[in-house]
């Protein structure tokens, strides 16, 4: 696979949001790097003072179950996985290009790093409609209310299709 050309959105179905943060997990990272899930896991360990836990963390049972009915990862316990899966904050993908020196793992990173970036700016920019909106509102009396109120419910809306784990750009 060439790897200028893993479209964003390949990576960006694979940031989920856990715990408050998007992450991202072992086996996509490693699926992403051309490695074994088991490869990448190693590498880690034997590295384990780059990667705090603001850096990587490993799912509960009841995070992995939940990931489990919602993007079909293997089942705990079933031929599949046997523990529940590490997931990289982007600090800890920004790490793992210095413990995987491969040059495809940095053409990853770059990749990732800049997914992440573009998702942090189309969140932000999401919040500065919405700032925008209210400025908007308080200027202006009653007879727009109607039209401010539609916007809210189509803003509030859109939010609330998101699932709560995971990431739909």
């Amino acid at each position: 696979m060439d790897i200028s050309v893993i479209p964003v959105e390949r990576i960006e179905s694979r940031i989920f949001l856990i715990r408050g943060q998007k992450v991202m997990l072992d086996r996509d990272l490693a699926e992403l790097y051309g490695v074994k899930t088991q490869v990448l896991n190693q590498a880690v360990k034997r590295n384990s003072k780059r990667f705090p836990e603001d850096f990587m963390f490993q799912l509960t049972l009841n995070e992995a179950e939940y990931l489990i009915s919602q993007i079909v990862i293997s089942n705990i316990g079933r031929g599949g996985v046997r523990k529940p899966p590490l997931a990289f904050t982007e600090q800890g993908v920004a790490m793992l290009s210095s413990v995987l020196k491969s040059d495809r793992a940095i053409l990853v990173n770059i990749q990732i790093i800049r997914t992440f970036t573009k998702l942090r700016e189309m969140i932000s920019e999401n919040d500065h409609l919405r700032r925008k909106l209210e400025i908007i509102e308080k200027q202006y009396d009653e007879q727009f209310k109607i039209v401010f109120d539609v916007l809210r419910r189509l803003l509030d809306d859109e939010e609330s299709t998101q699932p709560e784990i995971g990431f739909k750009g």
